[in-house]
């Protein structure tokens, strides 16, 4: 683990999605299984940051970056803790970049990593 601060997020669960999302519980697995949405199991509960969340949907450009970066070998957790975590080359946290719009350079970046 390095000393880099992360992107600050809260985490929630299905419960918490189910209600942010106003959706069932079998469309926000949904959204998890065909990659809208990326979750990690902390502390025994799988959670996903609630920054992945704009105005009560999934951020449209996550579902493409978490594709590249499934695509180069990551998991889930590296992916979450990729998009959290200040990148160089970006200049921020990928998901900072990827709220301000700027996907593609995201996304460029990413199919670097494998």
């Amino acid at each position: 683990m390095t000393d880099t601060p992360r992107f600050a997020t809260e985490w929630l669960t299905l419960p918490d999605l189910v209600e942010v999302l106003g959706e069932s519980l079998g469309r926000v697995r949904r959204l998890l299984d065909d990659g809208y949405l990326v979750g990690s199991r902390r502390d025994g509960v799988l959670r996903v940051p609630s920054v992945f969340i704009v105005d009560g949907r999934p951020l449209p450009s996550l579902r493409g970056t978490i594709i590249v970066l499934h695509d180069v070998g990551f998991d889930a957790d590296e992916t979450i803790d990729w998009l959290l975590t200040p990148e160089e080359t970006i200049g921020v946290a990928p998901i900072e970049a990827l709220l301000a719009g700027r996907k593609s350079e995201v996304r460029r970046v990413a199919a670097t990593l494998a």
